[in-house]
């Protein structure tokens, strides 16, 4: 209507509806009545051809009865009579504007308050500057606490890969995502708020705003590096309690769970790589004005709920399920399996780290998520009341009718930060130890132990492995199966291979699976019932003889293997038969003498597998178990 000129007075009175003088805050001056008149007479016509209607929110009865040039006098006066004019306040929301110095180029995807090309202002919108420098210093210092425990933990390992193996293997990756995670955090201390903010451009009338996407690469890739590694650090731990699980429930042994290593590596790292990627291509990385870093969730709610609550959430869930029912089964062991007092205390000790190891890492996560649901649902009431305050600044309209208002405690934030770092630092008291002593003290006198092959780090899943000592009566003696290691000093043709024939059960059945030694806590009564056989694989290691350069002889060793067949098995093939008949008759009568000195001696061939490295009982002929 206005392009097609019908009225000389339509544009004017537009202007005057549309954009009128504001008088004083909440009041402006409305057209004339007899302006509104001419114009709708005007052009009346020309909306019967079109078919178009005067609208009934300008019909012109809602209009201050006068005849004057827009504006009028009165409206150009500082203080006017109440009575003189009909003002129109304003009775509805319009919403968030963007104010021109917040504004962002179209092509770079910002968007802030649900209004797009617009950013937060940085460095921090809810903060005055000292309480954002306090915050930083706080984050700075926490983080190289976290970073120094973190990097102990993982030098640790690498003085002696072979000391952590699994079940407890996943505690170094999650000491390794923590450490770069404290790392990022100790990064964005050191340079501020230089990568979390875009610098102010006065020329273009524009302040200082939060980054957003992925246009800046130091941006993104500390986003990437501290979302990647704290999804992977919580997965982590989730494999953590499945490895106690398979090791405490189905009695898992440490080689049978290590074949599963691929698949744990492929989630722990899989899954957060998946969720790195979507937020990438999604453009949802945000500039933190408080700690100097990148990351997600820290203006979009949406994100927040499915990108960090939704997984955090999970993981505590199946992490805890998993550990309370191993703890439970460890617990189960305990009461109902009578146990030596060592290995009971043995066991008591794991469960105890089990819980305080739990509770250091749970304790801190939980309260991440608690300010993250803090955060998560009192947002909205924030950015109001930051709208509110700020409206007459930018220039802006004020929200309408605001029933609640509040600002964050700097308090929780604080402890948000300072939980998502110290939870990395648990991982010092698994390693801890008078152990690690000794390796650190060898390690910087540059001596290596020359019996670093032997794992003594077996015990209760962590140091030894106990499951036989679980199996054995009090007064019976355990021969362990050789792990093709030499405590004394000698080669031995006894390969573990050959240990396990003679160690097979009497049913044939019941073949050794790969699941470990601790899966025949499960069979404890029925093991009781077979204590003779130890004394018969005693007798077998009595029966070896060693000639005078320290091997066995042949025939000797071809004994024993034709002993442990079978009755129903083919016998092998001797050249000789009275060789054959002399070499079983010596074997017979030296089995039986041995049984019987066994069952009078407690403990003379008896194998511990503490610290002490292993030590071997020879018996009457010298030869070494």
């Amino acid at each position: 209507m206005v392009n097609l000129q019908c009225s000389e007075d339509l544009r004017m009175f537009l202007c005057a509806l549309y954009a009128p003088v504001c008088m004083e805050y909440g009041r402006v001056s409305m057209p004339c009545r007899a302006l509104c008149h001419r114009a709708k007479r005007d052009c009346h016509k020309l909306m019967e051809m079109f078919g178009v209607t005067w609208p009934d929110e300008i019909e012109c009865s809602r209009f201050p009865d006068c005849d004057e040039a827009y504006p009028r006098a009165v409206d150009l006066q500082t203080s006017v009579d109440p009575t003189d004019i009909s003002p129109m306040s304003i009775q509805r929301d319009y919403g968030f504007w963007c104010p021109r110095e917040l504004k962002m180029e179209p092509d770079l995807g910002y968007s802030f308050l649900g209004t797009r090309d617009c950013s937060a202002p940085c460095p921090n919108m809810y903060f005055q500057r000292p309480e954002l420098t306090f915050a930083r210093y706080f984050i700075g210092v926490v983080s190289i606490v976290c970073l120094s425990a973190t990097l102990f933990t993982f030098l640790t390992f690498l003085i002696d890969v072979t000391r952590f193996r699994y079940p407890e293997r996943p505690i170094i990756f999650y000491a390794v995502c923590y450490m770069m995670v404290s790392l990022v955090f100790f990064l964005g201390f050191l340079l501020e708020d230089r990568v979390a903010c875009n610098a102010a451009n006065p020329a273009q009338y524009r302040a200082a705003t939060v980054t957003q996407g992925s246009h800046n690469k130091v941006c993104s890739l500390f986003f990437m590096v501290l979302y990647f590694f704290t999804m992977a650090g919580s997965v982590w731990w989730v494999i953590l309690t499945i490895t106690w699980f398979l090791a405490a429930v189905p009695k898992w042994g440490s080689e049978a769970i290590e074949k599963k290593a691929l698949l744990f590596h492929t989630c722990a790292w899989g899954l957060p790589g998946c969720l790195t990627v979507a937020l990438l291509a999604l453009n949802k990385i945000e500039g933190d004005g408080v700690s100097g870093v990148c990351f997600v969730g820290l203006y979009d709610v949406t994100a927040l709920r499915w990108f960090l609550l939704a997984p955090l959430c999970l993981n505590v869930a199946v992490g805890v399920s998993l550990l309370l029912v191993g703890i439970v089964a460890l617990n189960r062991v305990r009461m109902e399996i009578p146990l030596e007092k060592e290995n009971q205390d043995k066991l008591v000790k794991f469960m105890i780290r089990i819980g305080v190891f739990s509770v250091l890492y749970l304790v801190p996560l939980l309260t991440v998520i608690s300010c993250y649901l803090y955060e998560h649902s009192n947002r909205a009431v924030w950015e109001t009341t930051w709208v509110q305050e700020r409206c007459r600044d930018y220039h802006i309209p004020c929200p309408y009718q605001v029933e609640q208002t509040s600002h964050p405690d700097l308090t929780l934030f604080l402890i948000k930060y300072m939980m998502m770092l110290v939870v990395g630092i648990p991982s010092v008291f698994w390693v801890g130890s008078k152990k690690t002593c000794f390796e650190w003290a060898s390690f910087l006198q540059g001596r290596r132990r020359k019996d670093s092959g032997v794992n003594e780090s077996r015990q209760v899943l962590q140091e030894p492995d106990f499951a036989q000592s679980l199996l054995r009566d009090p007064h019976t003696p355990i021969i362990r199966k050789s792990r093709g290691t030499s405590t004394q000093g000698t080669s031995t043709r006894a390969s573990s291979t050959h240990l396990a024939i003679l160690e097979e059960p009497d049913d044939p059945r019941h073949a050794p699976d790969d699941r470990g030694p601790i899966h025949s806590l499960g069979h404890a009564s029925s093991t009781r019932s077979k204590a003779g056989s130890v004394h018969s694989k005693t007798s077998y290691h009595g029966s070896l003889h060693r000639s005078r350069d320290g091997r066995y002889t042949p025939c000797s060793y071809r004994g024993g293997e034709e002993q442990t067949i079978p009755p129903h098995s083919s016998m092998p093939h001797l050249d000789h038969p009275l060789s054959t008949h002399s070499s079983l008759h010596r074997l017979e009568s030296q089995s039986r003498h041995s049984s019987q000195r066994d069952l009078s001696v407690a403990s003379p061939t008896l194998i511990t597998h503490g610290t002490n490295g292993g030590r071997v009982a020879n018996n009457d002929d010298g030869a070494s178990a």
